[in-house]
């Protein structure tokens, strides 16, 4: 959204009180957008400073706005976009005006959440520009229109006029920027092969240095992550993150993992690398703090729940989702729902997900992983027929995908659920299938927890193979860190008259987030402040300093700031202090 960024548009006018022809003045300035295009935000900051103090105009002001967005100092660079706005106005230079004025509309949609705003400060670009034709600046205006077009035909439609204008014009920024929307798009549609195509020849320009832009490379790994998470196609992440990682090293540019993380914190859930997930949705939770209303954010709240969920931290992930509405927002109906289940509430995880699906298109790969919790809740609640019915609808959706091995795997577990709860038929067909698909689609956790359904589908033909299994699910669990699946397959276990050798922490030993809270109180951080930091209630916080307390046997959060200060790493069963936490 905020490439194509230039030091000079082509054809602008000289630029009027400024001496923008003086050798020394383009040479700072050149510079600084070298810089930004780096990533540098630093380098930016002391080159355009002094710059914009000695003499102040619409590109200083931009280049100190792109310098604050690339600091995540959004409410900063909304303010400076506005004055380089004014500037270029008073300059006469028409061109900057509205490449800003096309920049401010999507920090307005997608930081902000104020959608009249952006849509006032669009249509403001299209009027500036004119009926120029086909230029630059109209195919940036274009790309920006799609970000936010809700109807798939006419955003697909604007997308590929700033494919063809970018390529028209020899915008290389803008033609694979457009390429990884227009790709990305295509995923959502469920064309996900079409989709999939483009976004791999747009990552492949960036490799090849076909882009030059710090924020447009940054954009393109974003639509990957978002078409990845989309499809759960997890290998194909991973295989251009280790391309992303060489990038970022070659450029000296923060690390592509980094990037998007709202999105990529759901790649990461799927994959199993639950501490890497956590800690990219919490960092874009933070980064997306300005726009409360902002689209975002509420993913990576939703998302973070979501994780949450699935580790077994039930209250800290029901604290996220309130105030959140399944009607506005059907990402909030699966981790919603799942809290039900885990609480025996059947009733209401079945309300919440019947909701859900009806708003969904039964064949779009969106429905999938409802119909699968859906098929759950059935068979929790002992309602067979509607189990089945749940089931066969994920069958016809995964039908439709046959690229998808999630949907494929998810339906096949469905499948085999149904039959072991009705005890009629073999379900390990399913199972098996339901392990390669999983496996495929690289995603571990499931692979660990089909690996249990199996267990239990075979302990009376096959014992040796379900000790096998449930041991094979365990020690999975326990090192992806999924202490609540662990809990399931060590009592399956010892149900077999095993006693696992599980390396849990004993009782009194801090869990990570005591950890975490430990940390914080040893670096002064009050209550408040630490709920804020680490994203949970102040209720919460004040329970997890008294478990500290308790297991340290400490009197007061003064000794226990003191404990933190100066104990060990050994002392908390292998918890390391993490980095000081950024300014906010």
């Amino acid at each position: 959204m905020w490439g194509g960024v230039t030091h000079q548009a082509a054809g602008e006018p000289v630029r009027k009180g400024v001496q923008a022809h003086l050798p020394e003045r383009a040479s700072q300035l050149e510079a600084g957008w070298a810089t930004l295009r780096a990533g540098d935000a630093a380098a930016a900051r002391a080159v355009f400073g002094p710059v914009h103090a000695s003499s102040p105009s619409g590109e200083t002001f931009e280049g100190l706005a792109r310098t604050s967005y690339l600091e995540s100092d959004f409410t900063s660079a909304i303010e400076l976009w506005e004055q380089a706005y004014a500037a270029y106005q008073d300059a006469g230079e028409r061109l900057g005006a509205v490449r800003v004025a096309r920049t401010l509309g999507g920090m307005y949609a997608q930081i902000v959440g104020d959608f009249a705003v952006c849509a006032g400060w669009i249509a403001r670009a299209d009027s500036l520009l004119g009926e120029s034709g086909a230029s630059a600046p109209s195919g940036w205006i274009s790309l920006t229109r799609g970000m936010f077009e809700g109807d798939r035909r006419r955003k697909n439609e604007l997308f590929s006029a700033a494919l063809a204008v970018g390529r028209d014009q020899l915008d290389s920024d803008l033609e694979f920027a457009a390429l990884a929307y227009l790709g990305a798009s295509l995923v959502h549609e469920d064309r996900i092969e079409a989709g999939m195509m483009l976004l791999d020849e747009a990552l492949a320009a960036v490799a090849g240095g076909d882009v030059d832009d710090f924020c447009v490379l940054e954009e393109i790994f974003c639509q990957l992550f978002s078409a990845c998470e989309y499809a759960r196609d997890v290998p194909r992440a991973d295989q251009w993150i280790r391309v992303g990682a060489a990038i970022a090293a070659r450029r000296r540019l923060p690390a592509v993992s980094a990037f998007c993380h709202t999105h990529y914190g759901g790649v990461l859930t799927d994959a199993g690398r639950w501490p890497e997930a956590e800690a990219a949705l919490l960092e874009a939770a933070r980064m997306w703090a300005l726009g409360a209303r902002s689209r975002l954010r509420f993913g990576a709240v939703i998302r973070l729940a979501d994780l949450w969920v699935r580790q077994g931290r039930l209250e800290e992930a029901e604290q996220l989702l309130d105030g959140l509405d399944v009607e506005e927002d059907a990402d909030v109906a699966r981790p919603m729902a799942a809290i039900r289940l885990a609480r025996g509430h059947t009733a209401l995880a079945q309300d919440i997900l019947n909701r859900a699906v009806a708003r969904t298109d039964p064949v779009s790969s969106a429905a999938g992983p409802l119909l699968a919790l859906l098929v759950d809740v059935h068979v929790a609640a002992g309602q067979l027929d509607h189990a089945s019915e749940a089931s066969a609808a994920l069958e016809a959706c995964s039908a439709g995908h046959p690229g998808q091995h999630y949907l494929q795997a998810a339906a096949a577990l469905a499948r085999a659920r149904v039959t072991l709860a009705s005890g009629t038929g073999d379900p390990r067909p399913f199972l098996r299938e339901a392990l390669d698909g999983f496996a495929r689609a690289g995603m571990p956790i499931e692979v660990a927890r089909t690996r249990l359904e199996l267990a239990a589908a075979v302990v009376e033909a096959q014992p040796e193979v379900a000790l096998e299994q449930a041991r094979a699910s365990l020690d999975a669990f326990e090192r992806l860190q999924a202490a609540r699946d662990a809990d399931a397959a060590a009592a399956v276990l010892r149900a077999f008259g095993v006693r696992p050798a599980t390396a849990r922490r004993s009782p009194e030993t801090l869990s990570r987030r005591e950890a975490e809270v430990l940390d914080l109180l040893g670096r002064g951080l009050s209550n408040p402040e630490i709920s804020d930091r680490l994203y949970i209630s102040r209720k919460t916080v004040e329970h997890h300093v008294s478990n500290i307390l308790a297991k340290l046997g400490l009197r007061s959060r003064a000794e226990a700031a003191a404990f933190a200060a100066r104990t060990a790493p050994a002392s908390t069963s292998g918890w390391k202090p993490g980095p000081k936490p950024a300014p906010e």
